[in-house]
């Protein structure tokens, strides 16, 4: 019996933001992955989104609206505390 293919939803710049951030949390520890498993602890990734989603909101600034501006601000703010949280958990410095 063949798979029905997975329609997938329309990606605008809210939609990628969020799914980088998934991402990050899910390598800080703090997101269970997709398929319910918990993920070992990756700094280094976690760290590269983040520093990704920088790099987004210094190349977009001026061209997203104050929805998109507030919700990669806040992901962004939000990300480095969790990152900082589990460098400290982790013995990181």
């Amino acid at each position: 019996m063949a798979e029905q293919p997975v329609a997938l939803a329309q990606v605008d710049f809210s939609t990628h933001v969020l799914s980088l951030a998934s991402t990050a949390l899910i390598a800080l520890g703090k997101m269970p992955a997709p398929d319910d498993e918990q993920q070992p602890i990756d700094l280094e990734t976690a760290r590269h989104l983040i520093d990704v989603l920088a790099v987004l909101e210094q190349k977009t600034k001026g061209n997203l609206d104050e929805a998109e501006q507030k919700l990669l601000a806040s992901l962004i703010y939000d990300l480095r505390v969790a990152f900082v949280d589990a460098q400290k958990a982790h013995g990181g410095s």
